[in-house]
């Protein structure tokens, strides 16, 4: 399944036009983040569609402000990286009664400084995937009451940098590299996705994940160090942005189709567990360093490994029944 369909979308799509003609009246979705960067543009493009959409954000004055007169939208406190509020948000949605179509897994951290949650575990991993998985099992009855669900993973190719280190998550016995812990994050949020959707499937919900792109104009490297930039190649040794990483920059409306493609395209009505990119199924590449995803990042042995620690770790069990 990894493989494109030739959706007729690429780098350039926006959002707007990957949904054209798609009428989500009647559809309750989910977006974590969606009052900022890509998530903003995904929560705009969603209701457009005649979708509900509710934001959940650690920041409700931001929220209210960015969100003004955008139709259908309710707004709702969480925070990914303290538990005890995905708990509270998803309690309140079920309690509503309401089915959930789609659940858009946006929020992210990116290339911070080492930080700890109250359990030990380092931030990257703890909002970029175990929010997520503590999100996704908390609201699993609305999402199979909705017979014919989406969860989708706003990704990255950042998975690149890192496989998931089952022998030492948490950077306890080894030196903290910001650029190691993103990367497993990622790479973490695929393998959530792919066993998601094998374990899903049979209840209608199909799972994705998904590199939106580099984009300009997000907030999500505020706080990177620019030495990173460098290391990376995106900037030269006086700090200025390279060329030809300037002119592969995508807008936020093209960075947020790759999400609104994987949520809402009928050509995936049938598939699932997959990565995308350039609102289409990428490419398995393990040599290219710009594009495609890493065969361990799609490996089902990785998967179920990856649940069962989550479970774990977390002390959630989520039985997908």
């Amino acid at each position: 399944m990894q493989h494109p369909l030739g959706s007729g979308f690429n780098a350039a799509s926006t959002a707007s036009e990957v949904i054209k003609g798609i009428d989500l009246a009647g559809k309750i979705a989910i977006v974590t983040g969606g009052n900022a960067g890509i998530g903003l543009e995904t929560t705009k493009v969603l209701a457009a569609a005649g979708a509900t959409v509710i934001v959940p954000a650690r920041d409700l004055e931001k929220a209210r402000k960015n969100l003004e007169g955008i139709p259908n939208v309710e707004m709702e406190a969480m925070d990914l990286f303290q538990p005890d509020t995905i708990d509270a948000f998803a309690e309140k949605f079920l309690a509503s009664g309401r089915p959930l179509h789609l659940l858009i897994n946006n929020a992210g951290i990116m290339w911070v400084p080492l930080q700890r949650d109250s359990r030990g575990f380092e931030s990257q991993l703890v909002t970029n995937y175990l929010g997520q998985f503590q999100l996704v099992a908390r609201l699993w009855p609305a999402l199979k009451e909705a017979n014919g669900a989406r969860v989708v993973n706003v990704s990255s190719q950042g998975h690149h940098f890192a496989p998931f280190n089952f022998e030492d998550t948490n950077f306890t016995h080894r030196d903290y590299n910001t650029l190691q812990a993103y990367g497993q994050s990622k790479t973490a949020s695929n393998l959530f996705a792919l066993e998601l959707d094998i374990r899903a499937k049979a209840f209608n919900v199909r799972a994705y994940s998904l590199h939106p792109g580099s984009i300009a104009g997000t907030e999500l490297a505020r706080n990177a160090d620019i030495e990173l930039f460098k290391q990376m190649g995106f900037f030269d040794e006086q700090g200025n942005i390279r060329p030809e990483v300037l002119a592969g920059l995508k807008t936020v409306p093209q960075g947020a189709a790759t999400t609104v493609w994987c949520a809402a395209s009928p050509l995936l009505n049938n598939v699932g567990g997959v990565y995308c990119e350039d609102g289409d199924i990428a490419e398995l590449d393990q040599d290219s360093a710009t594009s495609g995803v890493r065969p361990y990042a799609l490996d089902e042995n990785n998967a179920k490994r990856l649940w069962d620690l989550t479970e774990e770790m977390t002390g959630i069990l989520f039985p997908v029944i």
